[in-house]
């Protein structure tokens, strides 16, 4: 961990927290506008401080988070939760949202059983996939 002040790069800072596998997925979030620092559309190399709000938009879901904590490497997920702290609102709207995905999962039918060869073809034809 780094002490306050100090600035670290956006990219980096949400790899080593955990919301991105990679860096380079980092910054394609960020340049694909799912990444606000403290309200603004930044680029992947500005510097984020503690104290500083993220707003993250990630599968269908969104952080709001304040950095409390810098770190240049990506460590395990108990430590990479130290780097931050998520609203409460955010936390609630989170949870609501997947009771909701449950819900609407539990209320669909699933099929008796996996479709045959005939049944595929009949999909591929319907859905104009394949050849």
């Amino acid at each position: 961990m780094s002490e306050a002040g100090v600035a670290l790069r956006l990219d980096k800072w949400l790899w080593a927290a955990r919301f991105y596998k990679t860096r380079a997925l980092a910054v394609e979030a960020i340049n694909g506008g799912h990444v606000y620092l403290n309200g603004v559309r930044p680029k992947p190399s500005r510097g984020v401080q503690c104290g500083d709000e993220l707003a993250i938009r990630k599968a269908g879901l969104e952080f709001v988070i304040t950095v409390t904590g810098l770190s240049e490497r990506r460590g395990p997920a108990t430590a990479a939760q130290q780097l931050y702290r998520e609203s409460e609102e955010s936390r609630q709207r989170r949870e609501a949202l997947a009771e909701e995905r449950r819900l609407a999962a539990a209320a669909g039918v699933l099929p008796a059983r996996r479709p045959d060869k005939r049944g595929r073809r009949r999909i591929i034809r319907f859905t104009g996939r394949g050849v």
